[in-house]
């Protein structure tokens, strides 16, 4: 059955709207009529080279949508059901996992690799990080769906799957932010929107957004920012004037960019913890000296997806949405076509907006 979706036909190339064709669902897959699909910094990696996937593929990895069919041994979900995609199913036997740190399984995109659909003229197509969602219709492994929570509506839903782990996961899990701490958070997209929501949950006394674009503090204060900067060689001095010259206890940094990580770094207290959320290129170096590490004796982290678990997380997550403490349509800068998606990739190159998001 053939459906329309964008594909990235090399590295480096725009994507292109077109139809595909899709088999039934093998054994131990799911075939998923898409609601909608989120445009996350994440996609724009992957098609220029910051991050290498297979090509060509389709691209998508923060979807949700419903069940359309199964194939043989698939129990957890039915044809009907509303899912929520996970692009980084765990294995459950690598060493990773063996620790429970199942966000760093070492199979967890081994699927990517695999032909998953073809284009209506014969050319094999890739699942971009498992589960091409920039398309109608995908068929993914059952490991890749999850049960939508109660409560969550399905489109909102799609947010669950990367940003809202993401940005609560790197607030939550990694930084393990206390009530009353401080907290910066240097980047305004759609997983920065989710940390500053994820700070206000944890209590946190003040909430400094950082971003390039001033056009963003809108979004940011009605996320949960107290205070908002706009980037520059002065950022960490005024973090540190807003923080009675300390810094603050945790900064997420989201923008994956040399400059912003030194910049989150300089921007905490002494003995505070620094979380690298964003991905960046190898070419994005960043350096300390010696004596500065041992005489400000902050944690510098990297955090994967949020370092959560799908599975474990998903329920507490939607259990904030119910509560009304979590606002998923804040995330949402614009909502799209499938057909869109060309122009938000260009917004993101411009630092425009939160998260685009495609409605089916």
């Amino acid at each position: 059955m053939a459906v329309r979706a964008a594909v990235l036909p090399a590295v480096g190339s725009p994507l292109e709207i077109t139809g595909i064709d899709l088999p039934d669902p093998g054994p131990g897959q799911v075939r998923v009529r898409l609601a909608a699909a989120g445009v996350c910094h994440s996609d724009l990696s992957l098609s220029d080279g910051t991050m290498r996937v297979p090509v060509p593929a389709v691209l998508g990895h923060e979807g949700a949508g419903t069940v359309v069919a199964v194939g043989e041994g698939v129990g957890h979900v039915s044809p009907g059901d509303g899912v929520v995609l996970n692009w980084a199913p765990s294995c459950g036997a690598c060493h990773a996992c063996s620790l429970g740190e199942v966000w760093l399984c070492a199979n967890a995109l081994r699927g990517a690799a695999d032909v998953y659909a073809r284009t209506t003229g014969g050319t094999d197509l890739h699942p971009g990080l498992n589960v091409a969602a920039f398309a109608e219709e995908t068929v993914v492994s059952a490991s890749c769906v999850l049960p939508v929570p109660d409560g969550v509506p399905l489109t909102d839903a799609a947010l669950l799957g990367c940003a809202v782990l993401t940005g609560y996961g790197a607030v939550h899990h990694s930084a393990r932010v206390r009530q009353g701490e401080t907290v910066a958070v240097f980047g305004v997209g759609g997983v920065g929107l989710a940390a500053l929501q994820a700070a206000r949950i944890a209590g946190a006394s003040k909430i400094v957004a950082v971003d390039v674009s001033a056009e963003k503090e809108e979004l940011a204060r009605t996320a949960g920012a107290t205070d908002y900067v706009v980037a520059s060689d002065t950022t960490a001095r005024e973090i540190r004037g807003l923080t009675g010259k300390q810094g603050v206890d945790v900064a997420v940094e989201c923008a994956g960019r040399a400059v912003s990580i030194r910049t989150a770094w300089d921007s905490t207290r002494r003995g505070g913890r620094t979380t690298v959320v964003g991905i960046g290129g190898k070419d994005q170096q960043v350096t300390f000296n010696a004596l500065e590490i041992f005489h400000w004796g902050r944690t510098l982290s990297g955090c994967v997806y949020g370092n959560s678990d799908p599975a474990q997380d998903l329920p507490v997550l939607a259990e904030h949405v119910r509560a009304g403490r979590l606002d998923l349509s804040a995330l949402v800068t614009e909502r799209i076509s499938l057909d869109g998606i060309p122009a938000a990739f260009e917004n993101m190159l411009a630092g425009k907006g939160g998260r685009a998001l495609v409605v089916f």
